[in-house]
């Protein structure tokens, strides 16, 4: 920092009130500062500033999985607001497996991030009692929960299914039946599945729920070809699917095709989450838009409203947790 300092013709002090707070420095100074940064290669020492600060400026984000897009859109979102705010975010992700999430948890804790944020609402025991332990702001996320560790930004992935279930017989469907792969610990995906049994309860009563749910299958495009043969030989008179992802129903749609099945002529077709293929398919796909990038940036605002405000000296007592409940929009397109 001295030699930025000589370089920039300004005292250390003003080099390193620069790097914490560039906001607040007049422009021409900044921009000599960051000048004489770039010309002598400097790196600051983070681990220090964080030291003597009390702040890491990250956040840890904990997901399921890095390959669904879906996902990857909520961590935008944090990203969006996070980011211009001077964090930095650390992302690990489960694979659906609580054990994993609570080494994780652990490893992270270790590194001092400022906040949590969770894709999930369920975790062990031991990772709770953690994350309360650590005293930092937690967000939980993607599901609706009345007990949430400290903070929610969700919606009920139970209630979609079933208001999905209520379109469908209006639209003069009788028989639908509920696919799809779902790994041990997505309580979202089990979730979906209870809110097709209440729906089924609620909205066609004299029928016999039909679930084919599996756990081996990847979470490709290509499963959906295996989910459709599966279902079609268990319940064959099933005149709609419902599928847990839009990844599964796009899959099985494409193989309709290939059978010569007509969509929705002979088969309905609705998936979850409104990814960018669900629009694009011939015929679009009916299904459940997420907001998933919303869910991130309120999770990142609340993240932050708690910060400045444990920051500034509010007393705990008037910090209060927010849960923060996003809607659902039920889209519907030609595959219905």
């Amino acid at each position: 920092m001295a030699d930025v300092a000589k370089v920039a013709g300004f005292s250390a002090q003003t080099v390193s009130r620069v790097l914490r707070k560039p906001e607040g420095s007049a422009p021409h100074v900044r921009e000599k500062v960051l000048e004489a940064v770039r010309a002598t290669k400097y790196v600051q020492n983070l681990a220090a500033s964080n030291l003597a600060s009390n702040r890491s400026m990250t956040i840890a984000a904990v997901i399921p999985v890095i390959s669904a897009s879906i996902f990857a859109e909520t961590v935008q979102g944090l990203s969006n607001i996070l980011i211009p705010a001077g964090y930095q975010i650390i992302i690990g992700h489960t694979d659906y497996q609580e054990d994993r999430e609570e080494a994780l948890v652990r490893s992270l804790l270790g590194r001092r991030p400022d906040a949590f944020f969770f894709i999930g609402t369920r975790h062990t025991k031991a990772t709770k009692e953690m994350l309360v332990q650590a005293g930092i702001p937690v967000v939980e996320s993607w599901d609706w929960v009345q007990k949430p560790i400290d903070q929610l930004v969700g919606f009920s992935n139970r209630r979609s299914i079933t208001e999905m279930v209520a379109y469908l017989k209006r639209a003069g469907y009788q028989r639908p039946a509920f696919v799809g792969s779902i790994r041990e610990g997505d309580d979202r995906a089990e979730s979906r599945v209870k809110g097709y049994l209440d729906g089924m309860k609620e909205h066609l009563p004299s029928e016999q729920p039909r679930t084919l749910v599996v756990d081996d299958l990847p979470y490709k495009m290509s499963s959906g070809r295996e989910l459709l043969r599966l279902a079609r030989e268990q319940y064959p008179t099933c005149d709609a699917m419902m599928f847990s992802s839009d990844l599964f129903a796009s899959g099985a749609l494409l193989a309709c095709q290939a059978l010569g099945l007509s969509v929705p002529g002979d088969l309905a077709i609705t998936g979850f989450g409104d990814y960018e293929i669900a629009r694009e398919l011939k015929p679009a796909l009916t299904t459940i838009n997420v907001p998933s990038v919303q869910i991130g940036e309120e999770a990142a605002r609340i993240i932050l409203l708690r910060l400045n405000a444990i920051r500034s000296g509010t007393p705990e007592t008037r910090v209060k947790a927010k849960k923060v409940k996003l809607s659902y929009q039920l889209m519907v397109r030609e595959s219905t």
